[in-house]
């Protein structure tokens, strides 16, 4: 029989079991999904009478009903029936229960996902309205660039290429639907003519003065038709201490205890928004990276965080200074560079209690971004590894601070731990499991921001025979970390205007070093995270999730 006007959040009660397997599988294709039923459903079979009922409940309620109730999904897990009534009541299932209860549902027969743990109806998202204020740490190669980028797009006078908020497209719903819209008529981001630009450093050059010594744009074509715009962006003084970055010394510093660091920065962020009239604002740090930092005691929690800033514990490196300082104030914060910054608990733990969108670690632009892209396809064809050497040579800013052995090891450690994660060697010992991996950046004057990636790649495939790939990725680093950053400004505004607050892993897909949650690994692959970073767009707009499952399109009517 027909069943027809099926409601989002609906409940399902089975009044007869289907005699055939083709009902079956549109029983549990129902059943996994209650709220993507919104067409007839015929079969030429008997078919099983379902009533809906129309109510409204959170994904935690949802769940516990599939498992008979509370007191029998507690009897299930050894659990006090308090306790699922505190899951009814807030929603949500801690994570460390949502795969045992995906294995209990398989056990018995049931389909559950991880997205069945997730709100279909997130909250509704606040309008884009006024001006974002992109507070930038640094004002060097990248932040000019970037900067240089959006006045040229605003004016017509240049392509956005690179930037996914500005050209990219998102599929919605079935491929025979034909539903491709760009992104930024999909979701209600900030238009590029509202965004206005501040920034930091411990130079007193404007953003005209450093596009000019950076020398990463064509001076005549691209800065100077715009030196007036770029000329109006100077430097705040910087929170900077040489200890951290060993290679660089600037005279446009501030002075003070850390504690009186902070508080100056978030003066800073109040002025920046008064003066500018911004309605909102995000920070992003685009500058260099520094010392290799351990998570220590004074990282775990926001009282230990905040008496070492009282203190002026060397643990608390300037980067962090400004993470924090951002978070009080609201503002979302992205760390462009390898640091221990908002990743600490103490600062994740704060930009849940605020409220306010976080995200890292250091960009990914160069051979990491072919690395991710790479490793994905040995892995899924099944070939193995010996070996992957890389080594670049750069000659910015960047390369001058990686010089440092105290900041290429942050930047080192960023790296290295791509390879592990992505091809997994606990499960694929015979492949992954003894890969020699080695990176090398070398500080190169001559090449200045043109960096140049070298990578060679022992692999092994049918029969243990050896083969090899070599790499020379000859890129402009800070072209391709521009529009990263628009993307990341842009996106970190929306998950704000839509309530969601810590870390923002579906972001991952910009990263080198993604923030993850503690009870999880990070995902690197990177089709991977573009396909998380689309299906939450997705789920914000309440369209249906693509999983490339596509079944559908083979099975009879």
């Amino acid at each position: 029989m027909p069943l027809r006007h099926c409601l989002p959040g609906a409940g399902v009660r089975v009044r007869c079991a289907p005699t055939s397997a083709h009902a079956t599988s549109i029983l549990h294709r129902y059943l996994r999904r209650p709220d993507s039923l919104s067409r007839d459903l015929h079969t030429n079979e008997k078919f099983v009478r379902i009533s809906l009922m129309e109510e409204k409940t959170n994904a935690a309620e949802r769940i516990i009903r599939r498992f008979g109730g509370q007191s029998a999904l507690a009897a299930l897990l050894g659990k006090r029936q308090s306790t699922i009534e505190h899951w009814a009541r807030t929603g949500r299932v801690p994570a460390q229960w949502q795969m045992p209860l995906m294995s209990l549902a398989r056990q018995r027969g049931m389909i559950l996902e991880a997205k069945d743990f997730v709100e279909p109806n997130p909250n509704p998202i606040q309008p884009a309205e006024g001006r974002l204020g992109i507070l930038l740490v640094g004002l060097g190669a990248v932040a000019s660039t970037f900067i240089s980028g959006v006045e040229h797009a605003r004016r017509g006078s240049g392509r956005p290429i690179g930037s996914l908020t500005q050209m990219g497209t998102i599929r919605l719903g079935k491929r025979t639907e034909n539903r491709s819209p760009l992104i930024r008529e999909f979701v209600p981001l900030a238009n590029l003519d509202d965004l206005v630009f501040g920034a930091w450093d411990p130079f007193p050059d404007n953003a005209y003065e450093a596009a000019v010594k950076c020398s990463v744009l064509d001076r005549h074509e691209h800065i100077e038709p715009i030196a007036d715009f770029l000329q109006s962006i100077n430097p705040m003084p910087a929170a900077f201490d040489q200890y951290y970055v060993k290679r660089l010394n600037g005279p446009n510093v501030k002075r003070g205890t850390k504690r009186e660091l902070a508080e100056q920065i978030r003066a800073d962020i109040r002025n920046f928004k008064s003066t500018n009239h911004c309605d909102r604002l995000v920070m992003v740090w685009c500058a260099s990276t520094e010392i290799y930092m351990e998570e220590g005691p004074c990282h775990l929690t926001l009282e230990s965080f905040e008496a070492a800033l009282d203190a002026n514990d060397e643990t608390i490196a300037p980067s962090m200074l400004y993470a924090y300082a951002a978070l009080m104030e609201g503002v979302p914060f992205a760390n462009g560079a390898p640091n221990l910054t908002a990743d600490i608990p103490a600062l994740v733990q704060l930009a849940v209690d605020r409220g306010v969108p976080i995200c890292g670690k250091d960009f990914k632009t160069g051979q990491t971004l072919i690395k991710t892209t790479l490793a994905p396809m040995l892995k899924a064809r099944m070939l193995g590894l010996n070996g992957w050497y890389s080594t670049n040579i750069l000659g910015n800013r960047d390369g001058e601070v990686l010089d440092d052995p105290e900041s290429f090891k942050t930047k080192e450690e960023s790296k290295l731990g791509v390879l592990e994660y992505i091809l997994q060697p606990q499960l694929y010992p015979e492949l992954y499991g003894d890969v020699y991996h080695k990176v090398r950046i070398n500080y190169y004057p001559p090449r200045g921001d043109n960096k140049e990636g070298w990578d060679n790649i022992d692999i092994f495939g049918w029969l243990g025979y050896p083969m090899q790939v070599k790499i020379d990725f000859l890129c402009r680093d800070s072209i391709l970390a521009a529009p990263l950053v628009l993307d990341l400004a842009l996106f970190l505004d929306l998950a704000q205007r839509a309530g969601m607050k810590g870390i923002q892993e579906w972001l991952s897909f910009y990263f080198k070093s993604p923030q993850h949650a503690a009870t999880v690994y990070p995902e690197h692959d990177f089709f991977i995270q573009q396909t998380k970073l689309k299906n939450t767009l997705r789920w914000l707009m309440g369209e249906e999730q693509i999983t490339h499952l596509g079944l559908e399109y083979y099975q009879e009517e």
